[in-house]
């Protein structure tokens, strides 16, 4: 039999569970693979994306939720746990936080080998390497990796306020009917820049929590994941420091190494684990090709929330513009650095600023789009900049 404690704390937390918004991925996935990674970085609403599912699937009565740290994969392995619940006739698993459990990828790909009819789902960490973990698990797991929320979700969680998704030709072309449900979108749209990245950000110590899961992710996830010393994570919070305090930059692997004391040579390698674990985003050029691993051109923090506790709730404007515009159009779109300007989509350039931004830099261009804060309208070229966020 399943073990009664796992059905005691499946039931609590199905209790708990919100019902009624689910985030953009949950139409993205496809539930009935027989096995599927969900992947992100901490507090974006993974765990929460999967209870939900499992709450409104007609297999709920078959399905059972365990995190991967619980007591009881203390004394027996998630294939011990899958046996016996198939045996039992359980038909869904949900994983959670499988990087926390010692030979995920193994012991995952022995399930999918044995039990052909058992549906699995399982979360972790954006850190995760899935293709060169211990087994290979790329060609039997798709994975999904889920961002933050977007303006139009945050509207649709905290404000009711439920708007289509927009394609990015529909943005440019004015198309964002967004009057006909908020008068005025710039209010919300500033507090969407402050806190509304996350989901738990109307809980109390927002800015606390959110500075746990930094260091979390750097001296848990990051740590793990590359097998760093506890003196190598230290050193991985100081860069996050620095970046935080000049981002958007343009990487200077000398001059990073020389602020935190350590070889240049490691600076590309720390970049990419914070990007991988969500904390930046390296913007790059279009020399990368398919395998978009062009040069980085600039550095980002990830979101603007987390530029704005990380700058102690004053970050720069303009920064925090480019912030927010790079981070909602990366997850549907291949965002690239602009040698004339600051963002290219396809063929289109973007000069992101504040109202009073001209043409200048664009001027010329066929597919030049000025981007502008503080306008609620657009018009012809000049889009505004919270209509980006309709994106997802």
């Amino acid at each position: 039999m399943i073990d009664n404690s796992l059905i005691t704390y499946q039931e609590e937390l199905l209790r708990q569970t919100p019902r009624a918004f689910h985030r953009y991925m949950y139409d993205r996935i496809k539930w009935d693979a027989r096995m599927f990674g969900l992947v992100g970085p901490r507090g974006v609403g993974k765990s929460t994306l999967m209870l939900q599912h499992l709450a409104q699937s007609p297999e709920c009565g078959q399905s059972l939720y365990v995190s991967a740290d619980s007591l009881y994969l203390a004394t027996h392995t998630l294939v011990e746990l899958a046996d016996e619940f198939v045996k039992y006739g359980g038909v869904r698993l949900y994983i959670d936080e499988v990087h926390k459990y010692k030979n995920w990828s193994r012991e995952l790909k022995q399930i999918y080998d044995t039990h052909a009819k058992l549906k699995v789902a399982f979360t972790g960490s954006s850190i995760l390497d899935i293709i060169d973990g211990e087994a290979d698990l790329s060609r039997r797991a798709p994975i999904y990796n889920m961002q933050g929320l977007s303006f139009r979700e945050y509207l649709a969680l905290f404000h009711h306020i439920d708007l289509p998704v927009y394609s990015l030709e529909q943005i440019l072309a004015h198309q964002t009917d967004i009057y006909a449900h908020l008068e005025h979108p710039l209010p919300l749209f500033k507090q969407y820049l402050q806190d509304g990245y996350y989901p738990f950000s109307a809980e109390p110590d927002f800015a606390l929590r959110l500075e746990q899961i930094v260091r979390q992710t750097i001296e848990s996830d990051i740590a793990q994941y590359a097998d760093l010393k506890a003196s190598t994570a230290r050193k991985l919070i100081q860069l996050m420091g620095v970046i935080s305090s000049i981002a958007p930059m343009k990487p200077n692997a000398e001059s990073l190494s020389q602020e935190i004391g350590v070889s240049k040579n490691n600076i590309p390698d720390y970049l990419v684990y914070l990007e991988k674990a969500g904390m930046i985003g390296l913007l790059r050029d279009s020399t990368g090709g398919l395998r978009g691993l062009g040069k980085v051109e600039k550095v980002y923090i990830d979101n603007p929330s987390l530029m704005t506790v990380l700058a102690y709730g004053r970050p720069d404007i303009g920064n925090l513009r480019e912030t927010f515009f790079y981070n909602q159009m990366r997850v549907n779109n291949p965002v690239l650095a602009s040698r004339v300007s600051d963002f290219t989509i396809g063929g289109y350039t973007f000069e992101v600023g504040g109202r009073k931004k001209g043409n200048k830099q664009i001027e010329g261009l066929s597919n030049g789009i000025v981007v502008k804060d503080d306008i609620e309208y657009g018009f012809l070229n000049i889009v505004p900049l919270w209509a980006f966020g309709l994106n997802y």
